[in-house]
């Protein structure tokens, strides 16, 4: 069983914060990447938007691509609607041999909304979250019968971001219906990484590892900020950061125990004048490579 270690550009190339990362290229995020010993790196909007040209390009710099962020519209869409958006992205990846596509829904969210609290997202009931969840696992078949898997990404400021929103979720859907397990935005949505892992590990297919400074979490959500201005203000590093709140031993070690195998993805949007993109994502890599071995799991390296 073997754990593949990526990362997101999003350090490097922040496309909801674009001036926060403004003196840096993607080229500057590939390279880095590779050199730290990253193995892929997910979607970037800022990447060549064919598929041969993407291939070419990261095949420059020897990565794979582990996947990609989806902006799903299912609440507004019926099946051919929403299937129709997907489709260029999904037969891309399924031919890069992405491991899945990263889906969120969208269309109702605020987490691109400067003016909007985080505090003020959209919360469903159970019931709409089970019907979307019903809808969801239409789409989730029809991704899989292209090749790609697909897993959904709770996210804050959207419809899904709490413990109650990924358990019904999940509750609601088909197999077909991946987690997208990440650290970062469980915690800051007040759920439960162990408790999360041990319930729905079964249904956990792709990894993100993101930490979270808690104080500036906690300060985001008792003065009303948006999730943009939690962002710029740090709420989120890399494992390793002394700063951080999420014991991450301990969940590579409940991964391991499951029998993971799959990717294990960096994503930590930080402002680089503060926290250097580099010396971050290093940081992660080597913490993330040092306890996956001290776990007992088979890391794929360059």
């Amino acid at each position: 069983m073997t754990v593949k270690i990526g990362i997101s550009p999003i350090a490097w190339q922040n496309d909801d914060l674009p001036e926060l990362t403004r003196d840096f290229t993607m080229d500057d995020a590939l390279r880095d990447a590779a050199e730290i010993g990253y193995t892929g790196i997910e979607r970037g909007r800022r990447m060549p938007a064919d598929t041969e040209g993407l291939r070419a390009y990261l095949d420059r710099y020897g990565l794979q691509l582990c996947g990609g962020w989806c902006s799903g519209s299912l609440l507004a869409n019926d099946f051919d609607a929403e299937t129709a958006q997907m489709r260029d992205q999904v037969t891309q990846f399924a031919e890069l041999g992405a491991p899945c596509i990263v889906y969120a829904e969208c269309s109702n969210t605020v987490q691109g909304d400067r003016l909007t609290p985080v505090n003020k997202r959209p919360k469903l009931g159970r019931d709409e979250v089970t019907d979307y969840a019903r809808r969801l696992s239409e789409i989730a078949k029809w991704t899989a019968d292209q090749g790609l898997p697909l897993v959904y990404h709770h996210h804050m400021g959207a419809i899904i971001e709490d413990q109650e929103d990924v358990d019904w979720l999940m509750e609601g859907s088909s197999p077909e219906v991946g987690l997208l397990f990440d650290t970062g935005h469980l915690v800051f949505g007040g759920g439960d990484v162990m408790a999360t892992l041990d319930r729905w590990g079964d249904r956990i297919s792709h990894v993100h590892y993101k930490d979270l400074r808690a104080g500036i979490a906690r300060q985001a959500r008792a003065e009303d900020w948006s999730f943009l201005d939690a962002v710029e203000a740090g709420a989120f590093t890399v494992p390793g950061d002394a700063e951080g709140s999420i014991d991450f031993a301990a969940v590579t070690d409940r991964l391991a125990r499951m029998d993971y195998a799959g990717w294990i993805v960096v994503e930590a949007e930080q402002d680089p004048a503060k926290v250097a993109p580099f010396e971050a994502s290093k940081l992660g890599y080597d913490t993330i490579l040092e306890q996956c071995r001290a776990a007992g799991l088979t890391v794929e390296t360059r």
